[in-house]
């Protein structure tokens, strides 16, 4: 099993967290967007840095807010998606966290995001890019890994699949036993974080 962390996870420049990430041995890294628009440097810089300290690139995250829109806003997203695997190509990563929307103005709608999900999974496929949908506890509409699994389901792309994070599911007090009752070949990723408790 690869050991992966995300660079969101440490604190200092992107080239310390790469230091720190090598010297602690992890297998790869999640480049989190902010670290990389914040970096000096392009993203083949960054695949070069990783590689020099040994660490794959696993995951490119988050991209949001792109399930429950409007039609028109749709088509910008799937535009603004194209761009992302551009970068991830560079990168030389295959995979985008795709997070469940935050926008109170999000349609809650089930078949819609499962439609908007399998549209953009298409344009994923045609890139060799696979997308992992999260719930996060702090979403508008899709709260629970239940509901992103429903969608996931639904939706019914070889290149959409779930991420599970255990800080999303346990800070709802979600029960992570129906974790089993998804094909382990559908979790495409899955992440360990703890927190404090919060309300």
């Amino acid at each position: 099993m690869r050991k992966c962390i995300a660079t969101v996870c440490l604190s200092g420049t992107l080239t310390a967290k790469l230091d720190a990430i090598s010297a602690a041995r992890f297998d790869a890294i999640e480049v989190f967007e902010n670290d990389l628009i914040n970096f000096h440097g392009s993203p083949a810089d960054l695949r070069n840095m990783a590689a020099d300290r040994g660490l794959g690139i696993d995951l490119y995250q988050p991209f949001r807010e792109i399930e429950g829109v409007p039609d028109e806003q749709f088509k910008r997203n799937l535009d603004r998606a194209e761009r992302k695997f551009d970068i991830m190509d560079t990168l030389g990563t295959s995979m985008m966290l795709v997070c469940a929307s935050v926008s109170p103005h999000a349609i809650d709608d089930d078949a819609r995001a499962a439609a908007q999900l399998h549209a953009m999974a298409e344009r994923a496929a045609r890139r060799n890019i696979r997308l992992g949908y999260e719930a996060l506890a702090w979403s508008s509409r899709v709260n629970h890994y239940e509901h992103a699994w429903k969608i996931v389901r639904e939706a019914a792309h070889p290149h959409l699949g779930i991420i599970l994070d255990s800080f999303h599911i346990l800070s709802l007090g979600d029960d992570p036993a129906a974790i089993a009752d998804i094909p382990g070949d559908k979790i495409f990723f899955l992440q360990m974080a703890d927190a404090p408790r919060l309300s």
